[in-house]
């Protein structure tokens, strides 16, 4: 891929987050979204003309077939999510697929090897490893500024009154605190810590769609622990801690996508204020470039190594609690 040539983007899945993701699209300007799909044609029309998108297409292998298109960005629920980033390598293009990449390791092992024998980048759309406070953080985490990690805290949870019915509760579509929002915290203490040791978790679950509404983990490491937590049923203050021999740092809330973070050394503190450009997924998106410029398949910062580890957590946390999809 030439430098001076513009990266065209196809866009699977028509939701809430796909909007959102295309209004950050448009900020940057060698992106150009040149197709859209959804299973209704209607549904694709009009988000194609919202967004001045040059085609809508009825059917995900529609788009899938368009050889114009460089980088596909999947944005459904999550049980396709294994199926449709294999279909579109296997069609030549590149993928950035919404986290989870899959439901689960297998799942996850079957994208990982298309890529490498498509030859075809894909990176498993985790924004926060790429929002500027988080890269600042990782750095001063790496360059042991508050020493030894020995704690890590981080919940993810809001009141929702989701019916069962949606997708977000829905078993058979990879539904639940978990898969959702649980693996911001999980991503968290891997990244920061790696693969834990020992792993103990409990759920609650809803009562009739039998998905987790409300998932606690203890990441147990040789010198840490990481404290984590995700749920539908209530509030939490979305500010991740990161305590050290040395010192601790605090990510603003909503801290998956902070704006700033606290550094506290010998017990004073230090704001920094850190602004994001659009919704934040700019940087994901720029990575992504990046990446395919560099003729890479993959993203050294999110690496399907990472992807892989990351998932394999979840399907350990799962095991814990007793939670197993349809699929399985």
């Amino acid at each position: 891929m030439n430098s001076s040539d513009k990266i065209k983007w196809g866009i699977i899945g028509c939701g809430k987050i796909a909007h959102k993701f295309v209004s950050d699209l448009a900020l940057i300007d060698e992106a150009v979204l040149t197709g859209v799909a959804s299973r209704s044609y209607e549904k694709a029309d009009e988000f194609a003309q919202k967004h001045k998108a040059k085609k809508a297409y009825g059917s995900y292998d529609e788009l899938f077939l368009d050889p114009e298109i460089d980088i596909v960005y999947i944005a459904t629920p999550h049980h396709l999510h294994a199926e449709l980033s294999i279909k579109a390598m296997e069609n030549g293009h590149h993928v950035l697929c919404e986290k989870p990449l899959s439901i689960n390791h297998k799942e996850a092992k079957s994208i990982i090897e298309t890529s490498r024998r498509t030859k075809r980048f894909f990176m498993e759309a985790l924004w926060t490893r790429f929002n500027p406070s988080f890269v600042e953080v990782k750095k001063r985490i790496d360059d042991r500024e508050i020493g030894e990690i020995k704690y890590i805290n981080a919940d993810f949870a809001f009141r929702s009154e989701f019916s069962t019915g949606d997708r977000t509760l829905d078993i058979n579509l990879g539904g639940g605190a978990l898969l959702d929002i649980g693996i911001y915290p999980a991503f968290l203490a891997y990244i920061m810590l790696g693969v834990p040791t020992e792993i103990v978790a409990k759920s609650i679950f809803h009562k009739t769609a039998s998905s987790d509404v409300q998932t606690s983990m203890i990441f147990q490491y040789a010198e840490a622990q990481a404290v984590l937590y995700s749920s539908f049923e209530s509030q939490s203050d979305m500010v991740a801690r990161i305590s050290g021999s040395k010192g601790q740092i605090y990510l603003n809330d909503r801290w998956h996508h902070a704006d700033g973070y606290t550094l506290i050394k010998n017990e004073r503190p230090q704001k920094f204020d850190v602004p994001v450009m659009g919704n934040g997924y700019t940087y994901e998106i720029i990575e992504c470039h990046n990446c395919l410029r560099a003729n890479k398949i993959e993203s050294k910062d999110w690496s399907h190594q990472n992807s892989l580890e990351l998932i394999s957590i979840l399907d350990d946390v799962r095991k814990q609690v007793g939670l197993k999809y349809p699929q399985e």
